[in-house]
């Protein structure tokens, strides 16, 4: 491999340097302003000499000079370039035109900087005047020339418009200032050609004057084409007819057609022959017609062909046949031309998929499938002085031989009927060539029809119910599809046989063993639900009226099913019901039953031997009281009270009760004596109590001594202060011991009363006899 050339280094090294120095030697500047102006400026014509002159000032710290970038934008495009290291640019339009209308302005570049100019508009009124030439002024008609219309000063895409006389004829489209294109002049005659532009991107700017006019001569085609037929314009099927069409002094390239309802027979140049053997079909009109270029000249000529004989008609009797039935196929013709032929001359013959099945017009057979097919006839004959044959077909027939209906079957729909509830019923047959028509007959409605005509159709009637089991049995159905023969008919047999009846359950009774609808704790308790009518499965469930869910349900074919409870307690009281339903998805509902929980025998006679007991110790406690009841009189008069104390304060020992009567009651605000009895028997009877063993805690309290009434006589109270003694009672402790407390408080109140007032103050009272004890503790002692 050669190695490189010895000056490719020492030239990258330069270029390095120099990147490095320009690099560094980086100079500061700013662009103080740039200045456009427009020489002459505003609106000047088309033609006019015009100057753009940008301008820029830049501040810099440099020596040398720095080079600008001046961009001349014409509507934000760029227009014109030019670098240099003069503060001034010049961009000339020489000369102004229309195209350079817009908005200018002038950006300058210094190095990583720019900076534009004010915009200025600049407007160029006038258009020039295209030139129009011509590459011929002499055609024939048809003929195409190529006409240039050009604007050699003007600049854009310009829309070029040609017209001929006064009739705009051709417009294009160019990116220069000047396009070329091929006019067709269709007429013979003198032609007068212009043509005038417009600026595509500048419609304010309007259009062109009118081009100088070009004429050009058209000279008229003398193509018209003469047609001859043959031995004439009206022959008879099988004649042989000849066309003749062709172009007297014909130019040259000239074609010449033979046309019939738009179908080219023949072509050829300058003139053609076309010879056809002639059937009825082949009337009408015919062409024949010339072309050069794009010049068409025609010639038209009709004919007639008569019939030799009319198209043979194939007919079949009868024309829908069933199997096995008789058919007979005939082939005729009914016209023939009596100049050429005689009605004995047409021969037949009868296809049946194109392949030949009889000679002859006529055919009989017996409707079967392998029968069935596409049949045809052809009619033949051969005209006097004729050479060959005419064939003639019919239209074909398609025979299919129809299948008699097979007895219908009549069935539900769904396989499932529910008594008393609609349902539908339908009609079919097996066999049977379409279209079917079924009948549903009963004696108890007028019959109804379906037709059936298309393979997915069903025969279908709506029943709006039974309500027996055996009126199904009265439905029957016919279905017919040839009147020739009789229908079919079916019974309700098959309907019974093949469809599920489904007959309601009817309202369920629910019944309760024991029968009298209370039963006793500990019993057992069975709710049967019964029905008189359902079709089975029957669905069973039985409800308790505490609670929404239900309690059992269970599926049998029996007409009655039982639930029972064993060893009943007092939740299973309330109400029951049951709901019966079965495959008719119509449930009944019971009645409701209720049903009361007694209590058990051992539990009655339990609280009666209780109340018993009761009873029994009451009265033993009533008697109780009222022998005791004279004793505790006597015992409370022979109360007594103790001397007082030598202390100032007499202190009184009391039970819970008298406490309140010592200090709340005065003997005469009771309203009773001292003596009276305090304790009733009924009181005695009602609070009867055991007597507490225990002694309760004294407490103790301060009685302030009862006021005198203003009745009586004052007494020394001194400040004394009274303390008595207070034993709680127990909560048991019997009535007669509170009543002997509060007569004794009562007692001890009123002698201390009365030695308060009659006694000095300090002279000691008598001691009372002590009480005899009875008991653990007596009520009321006082101190």
């Amino acid at each position: 491999m050669d190695s490189p050339p010895l000056y490719l280094p020492l030239l990258l090294l330069t270029c390095l340097l120099t990147f490095w120095q320009g690099a560094g030697a980086q100079s500061l500047f700013t662009i103080d302003s740039v200045t456009l102006k427009l020489d002459p400026s505003g609106e000047v014509t088309s033609g006019t000499l015009m100057n753009l002159n940008c301008e820029v000032s830049v501040s810099h710290d440099q020596s040398n000079p720095m080079t600008h970038s001046f961009n001349f934008l014409r509507d934000d495009v760029l227009v014109y370039s030019k670098n240099t290291t003069e503060s001034a640019a010049l961009h000339q339009l020489n000369p102004a035109r229309a195209a350079n209308s817009g908005t200018y302005k002038c950006q300058v570049i210094v190095q990583d900087k720019s900076k534009g100019s004010r915009t200025h508009r600049l407007t160029v009124t006038g258009l020039q005047t295209p030139v129009l030439q011509v590459t011929s002024q002499i055609l024939f008609e048809g003929d195409e020339v190529t006409a240039t219309c050009s604007a050699p000063d003007e600049s854009g895409s310009l829309l070029f418009h040609f017209y001929q006389d006064q009739e705009k004829i051709k417009q294009v489209r160019a990116s220069g200032n000047s396009v070329g294109t091929r006019l067709e002049l269709k007429h013979a005659g003198d032609k007068h050609l212009r043509c005038y532009f417009e600026i595509t991107m500048l419609p304010d700017a309007g259009r062109s004057n009118n081009s100088n006019t070009v004429m050009v001569m058209v000279k008229e085609l003398f193509i018209t084409p003469v047609m001859n037929i043959l031995p004439g314009k009206d022959v008879i099927e099988g004649d042989i007819v000849e066309f003749v069409c062709r172009v007297v002094n014909p130019p040259s390239n000239v074609t010449v057609f033979l046309n019939k309802d738009k179908r080219v027979l023949k072509t050829a140049s300058i003139s053609l022959s076309h010879s056809l053997r002639v059937l009825a079909e082949d009337s009408g009109e015919y062409v024949c017609k010339v072309e050069r270029g794009n010049v068409q000249k025609e010639a038209y000529e009709s004919i007639k062909v008569k019939e030799l004989f009319s198209k043979p008609v194939l007919v079949m009797k009868p024309r829908e046949v069933f199997e096995t039935e008789r058919f007979t196929l005939n082939c005729d013709t009914d016209r023939y031309s009596h100049e050429r032929i005689n009605i004995g001359d047409v021969k037949f013959s009868l296809y049946r998929n194109q392949v030949l099945l009889t000679s002859g017009g006529n055919y009989t057979a017996t409707a079967h499938p392998s029968l069935n097919g596409n049949y045809s006839c052809q009619a033949q004959a051969q005209g006097r002085g004729q050479t060959k044959k005419i064939f003639k077909n019919s239209t074909q027939i398609v025979l299919k031989a129809k299948l008699p209906v097979s007895v219908p079957l009549l069935s539900v729909v769904g396989d499932r009927l529910i008594l008393g509830k609609p349902f539908q019923l339908q009609c079919q047959s097996d066999n049977g060539s379409l279209p079917i028509t079924y009948t549903l007959l009963s004696p108890h409605r007028q019959a109804e029809f379906r037709v059936v005509r298309r393979p997915w159709d069903l025969a279908l009637f709506n029943i709006t119910s039974i309500h027996r089991s055996s009126d199904i049995h009265s439905f029957s159905c016919k279905a017919e599809n040839n009147p020739s023969q009789p229908y079919m008919k079916s019974s309700g047999d098959h309907l019974r046989r093949t469809a599920t009846i489904i007959e309601p359950v009817s309202r369920p009774v629910l019944t309760l063993t024991p029968k009298m609808g209370d039963v006793a704790e500990g019993e057992d308790l069975t709710l049967t639900c019964t029905v008189q009518r359902g079709t089975p499965p029957i669905t069973y469930t039985w409800y308790h009226t505490k609670s929404a869910l239900p309690l059992l349900s269970k599926i049998t074919n029996d007409m009655r099913l039982s639930h029972s409870f064993q060893g009943v307690s007092r939740e299973h009281g309330g109400g029951y019901y049951c709901v019966t339903n079965n495959p008719s998805n119509d449930s009944q509902r019971s009645a409701m039953v209720t049903v009361g929980v007694k209590l058990a025998g051992w539990k009655k006679g339990l609280i009666a031997a209780f109340c018993i007991l009761l009873t029994v110790s009451l009265i033993i406690i009533i008697l109780v009281k009222k022998c005791l009841l004279p004793f505790r009189r006597e015992r409370t008069v022979e109360l007594s009270v103790k001397p007082a104390s030598t202390k100032t304060d007499e202190t009184l020992r009391l039970t819970h009760g008298e406490v309140n009567e010592a200090a709340n009651v005065t003997p005469g605000v009771m309203g009773r004596s001292v003596w009276s009895d305090h304790v009733s028997g009924s009181e005695s009877d009602d609070q009867t109590s055991e007597e507490t063993t225990e002694v309760p805690e004294p407490q103790y309290t301060e009685v302030h001594p009862q006021e005198v009434g203003p009745t009586r006589a004052p007494v020394k109270k001194g400040t004394d202060t009274v303390y008595s003694e207070v034993r709680n009672s127990n909560q048991g402790e019997s009535a007669s011991e509170q009543a002997d407390g509060q007569g004794s408080v009562e007692y001890a109140q009123l002698n201390h009363n009365d030695h308060e007032s009659e006694e000095p103050e300090h002279e000691p009272r008598p001691e009372p006899e002590p009480e005899p004890e009875q008991g653990s503790e007596q009520d009321g002692q006082l101190e």
